[in-house]
């Protein structure tokens, strides 16, 4: 990451835009350089001038954060894009993580969880807001099995009933009950799904469910 990062600050509203800048007064690393009220203000500072993030709100007038996301995605693919915004809806979040915003969270957020947000995006990782993940896990397990991306490694069947009840938060022993199998296997499950999907952890390998679409829309 480099020493300090740049941030364009996008929102229809002034308060929210300086309560924001406030979470950063003291901190050298972190710098807003650049203030829109709607997409086509972001996109015009953002011809003339480059950020390290982009932190977009949704629901703005003239062009909203999905629109603004729309044009990001295709004008400067790599822009790291975090949405911080009170919309909590499945569909609006699909959406936009779609479209390659590399951070989501609520504004009900604190000012550590915006800052960690930040610095996880600018070293290459993604972050979502607990309140985000937990909505989009509640979402995927509700729903069945889709494998439909064709780059999405194949999961075995076995494989997707135990990624269900990963997602229902059962443990190994509950799991292994549920499908009448061994811990030592439901285990054994879960490593060949990483492996597969190249996930480090359990809540990677959920963030890749929802990323890739192993879900019925």
């Amino acid at each position: 990451m480099k020493n300090v990062v740049s941030i364009l600050l996008v929102d229809d509203h002034p308060i929210i835009r300086d309560a924001i800048k406030m979470y950063f007064e003291g901190n050298s690393e972190i710098v807003v350089t650049g203030e829109a009220s709607n997409g086509i203000e972001a996109l015009s500072l953002m011809e003339n001038s480059s950020f390290d993030v982009v932190i977009t709100d949704i629901v703005m007038p003239q062009m909203n954060g999905i629109e603004l996301m729309t044009r990001v995605h295709d004008l400067y693919p790599d822009q790291n894009v975090i949405v911080l915004t009170m919309v909590n809806e499945t569909s609006n979040i699909r959406k936009m993580l779609t479209l390659g915003a590399k951070g989501y969270v609520l504004k009900n957020c604190s000012k550590r969880e915006i800052i960690k947000a930040i610095n996880d995006v600018c070293a290459g990782k993604k972050y979502y807001g607990k309140e985000v993940f937990d909505i989009m896990v509640d979402d995927i397990a509700s729903k069945g099995s889709s494998q439909k991306q064709v780059d999405t490694p194949p999961l075995s069947k076995r494989e997707m009933e135990v990624l269900r009840l990963i997602l229902e938060e059962k443990n190994n022993a509950e799991i292994a009950e549920t499908l009448f199998i061994s811990q030592k296997t439901v285990g054994a499950h879960k490593q060949h799904m990483m492996k597969k999907t190249k996930s480090k952890t359990l809540a990677g390998l959920i963030i890749y469910a929802i990323e890739h679409k192993l879900i019925a829309n």
